[in-house]
């Protein structure tokens, strides 16, 4: 069978870097062919692929909309995770947003900044992205 689901936090993470170790997935300065944030947005969402993509030919990864991803939020959990395969705390009050939105500035659109929200909070700089689950995983 299929799965379908929401990224682990370092899963996101992995696929918002696209194999780059820089502060953005294409450099360490600001650029706006990149990313939606409230220096470009005019404080409005945009359809999905209107900026360049990242290495692995992601579409609006950072920016645009903050991703919920599956782990809940423990403020101190990568200091003590395990390095290969982390898969955040099992419970928790508040769940995780990666990516920062167009509402952002850019100081919060960072492929390693994260923010927590309660997982029933709605709101238009809230999104996702879909992960497949092979049947061996």
């Amino acid at each position: 069978t299929k799965k379908y689901r929401l990224p682990r936090e370092a899963e996101w993470e992995y696929a918002a870097r696209g194999g780059t170790s820089s502060q953005f997935y294409w450099g360490d300065k600001i650029d706006n062919n990149y990313v939606w944030y409230f220096g470009t947005s005019d404080y409005k969402t945009h359809p999905v692929g209107l900026k360049k993509p990242n290495p692995f030919g992601l579409y609006d990864i950072l920016g645009n909309v903050w991703e919920w991803v599956e782990d809940w939020f423990a403020n101190d959990y990568y200091k003590t995770s395990p390095v290969q395969n982390p898969k955040g705390p099992e419970t928790g009050r508040f769940r995780v947003k990666r990516g920062g939105s167009q509402a952002n500035l850019i100081s919060h659109i960072k492929s390693h900044t994260r923010y927590r929200a309660l997982p029933d909070k709605r709101h238009h700089i809230n999104g996702f992205r879909i992960a497949f689950s092979p049947d061996n995983f």
